[in-house]
């Protein structure tokens, strides 16, 4: 009998050790997977300037957005410093999931309406299985509806379509640094001259300082490979001061472009920041 209490001893006090490698093995293995932590906030907004940021809309979240450029401000005071003209562009924006939005506006410059997607492909993560970057794929269309054209040459509705797809490559190195690198590539389907291309290729590079809680200074450059002859196309080049009031960011831009969708900014920019040609501006949204 008492061998075989035992030899019950041995086997339970066996099974418990067993029970507990493997318990500890699972919360390891579980440690393991959750030992990570998803960078967040790298931008403000979904805009660092003009061009879209890695940020998305939340998942059933809709964002409404007002963008407006003044005149150049080297115009006089005749033009009261360039606030007698303006381009303006209303958007909505709405979140599909956490990592997928859509979103479509329109701009009283040649009377454009776009639409675009964007996707979060991989985020920044930090922890066992970090990845140091956040990238996610934008792709937008827009048309011109503006009648600039002789009558007896009327474009197509596919004539005045062009393409922007991109990819936005961001890093938040630090709570108050952050930069993006945005590999570019434009496709108009018609051009004024021959010599204009169709088809352009750009680099964009965004970064942002954080300076307090709610005030962030920001910075965009595009370098176009590619430039239309008929408009002297210069590149893009803006800084702004995001302002984040609750569900309401403010940023404050000045800018050598007066268009705010991609195609038209980074492509037919003609404005020459450091001569003078700045156009102030504003991005208002509001968050639902």
């Amino acid at each position: 009998m008492k061998n075989i209490l035992t030899t019950l001893c041995f086997l339970f006090l066996s099974s418990f050790s067993f029970a507990q490698d493997d318990l500890l093995d699972i919360l390891d293995d579980e440690n393991t997977e959750t030992d990570q932590s998803i960078v967040t906030s790298t931008f403000k907004g979904t805009r660092i300037i003009n061009g879209h940021s890695v940020e998305n809309r939340k998942d059933s979240e809709l964002e409404f957005i007002i963008s407006h450029r003044f005149g150049r401000i080297n115009s006089g005071f005749y033009d009261l410093f360039g606030l007698d003209n303006s381009n303006i562009r209303f958007s909505l924006e709405y979140g599909l999931t956490d990592d997928l939005t859509i979103g479509a506006g329109r701009s009283s410059f040649e009377k454009t309406y776009d639409g675009f997607l964007k996707y979060s492909l991989f985020k920044q993560k930090t922890g066992a299985k970090s990845f140091p970057f956040a990238i996610s794929l934008f792709s937008s269309i827009a048309v011109k509806t503006l009648k600039d054209y002789d009558p007896d040459d009327k474009r197509t509705f596919a004539e005045s379509l062009s393409y922007v797809s991109q990819v936005l490559i961001a890093r938040k190195v630090s709570s108050s640094f952050s930069y993006q690198v945005t590999p570019t590539y434009i496709h108009r389907n018609t051009v004024s001259i021959a010599e204009d291309p169709h088809d352009i290729f750009a680099l964009g590079f965004g970064s942002r300082i954080k300076v307090s809680k709610r005030v962030s200074i920001n910075g965009e450059y595009f370098y176009a490979f590619d430039k239309s002859t008929s408009i002297n196309a210069r590149n893009s080049l803006a800084f702004g001061v995001d302002i984040e009031t609750g569900g309401h960011v403010f940023q404050l831009i000045l800018s050598n472009a007066i268009t705010m969708i991609e195609k038209s900014f980074i492509a037919e920019t003609t404005g020459d920041f450091f001569g003078g040609d700045i156009h102030f501006g504003f991005n208002i949204s509001r968050t639902f």
